[in-house]
């Protein structure tokens, strides 16, 4: 394989998480900084209910401007933060 051709390569990508040359640390995506906005609208559809079906999800993640899986992240650390202070009583 001619070294050009090895460069013009594009990164390998597993699991979401960006890999240079496909070998090293990988390279997270930066944390999301979610607006006051945003953080409002979880919380408060988070006290309806702590589970969201497909459509439900879909719905809220174009409402806020935020992708799916930010949003599916978002429940799954706020329930998980529920339980942990649940649990403490």
């Amino acid at each position: 394989l001619p070294r050009s051709a090895e460069a013009e390569k594009p990164p390998a990508v597993s699991n979401g998480e960006l890999r240079l040359g496909g070998k090293g640390k990988k390279l997270r995506k930066p944390r999301t900084i979610y607006s006051s906005l945003q953080l409002q609208a979880l919380n408060q559809r988070f006290q309806q209910t702590q589970y969201l079906a497909l459509p439900e999800r879909a719905e809220l993640a174009a409402q806020l401007g935020l992708t799916q899986t930010q949003v599916k992240i978002w429940f799954q650390n706020k329930r998980s933060k529920y339980k942990k202070i649940m649990k403490q009583g």
